[in-house]
């Protein structure tokens, strides 16, 4: 590889960090147009640094559109939310039965019951859900199922955008001690089944209250 591809390769995820950030902070609300024009000039790269940061963008879910010239911030409906949450509770329970089958299982529990979201009043939304992401993540990441944990991670920006577009005290109520006891409790049971019910209602309880606030 050469030193002005190797240089291209850094400036392009340089500005794909930062096109991602202000999609996950705000400062590219949901429905805002990302045009390759605008955007080169206002980050001083060339049109095809920018192409490449949007396609890469799209492909992760967070903008939606079909030409380049058309991209916008994806606003998630709420029928996108009640898909997702369907294919956490199907990934994470699937986490579940895999967990408990190893032999450190409660060893994982241990380590998960820590990782509660234990919240105060000078921690911003963002990081409170970072928080709630961190407990979920511990779950699918003790499987030791490489494939699994990809596509879990494949999802996290969709998960982030479903929780910081409607960021408010309704939605800070699910990222609770609380809210995620229940989970640990039906853990230490080693009952899979039980496990799975309970995470179930954790994920309905989520979908509704954020989809309650999107558009159909």
């Amino acid at each position: 590889m050469s030193l002005a591809a190797l240089n291209r390769s850094t400036l392009r995820e340089q500005l794909l960090d930062r096109l991602r950030e202000g999609i996950l902070d705000g400062t590219f609300p949901p429905g805002s147009r990302m045009a390759e024009v605008e955007l080169s000039t206002q980050f001083g790269v060339s049109r095809g640094t920018v192409r490449e940061a949007l396609r890469t963008l799209q492909n992760s879910g967070l903008l939606e559109g079909r030409e380049r010239n058309s991209l916008y911030v994806r606003r998630l409906s709420r029928r996108d939310i009640d898909e997702l949450f369907q294919v956490r509770d199907a990934l994470e329970g699937k986490a579940v039965e895999l967990l408990l089958q190893l032999p450190s299982a409660q060893d994982v529990v241990d380590a998960m019951e820590r990782q509660l979201p234990e919240t105060t009043e000078s921690m911003t939304y963002a990081q409170r859900f970072e928080i709630d992401l961190t407990f979920h993540q511990i779950l699918v990441e003790s499987t030791g199922n490489a494939m699994l944990l990809n596509m879990w991670s494949g999802i996290k920006d969709m998960m982030r955008i479903a929780a910081l577009a409607w960021a408010d005290e309704t939605a800070a109520s699910l990222m609770t001690v609380a809210h995620h006891q229940p989970i640990i409790d039906a853990l230490r049971t080693g009952d899979a089944l039980q496990v799975r019910k309970v995470l179930n209602s954790h994920m309905l309880a989520a979908a509704e209250k954020l989809g309650a606030k999107a558009e159909d």
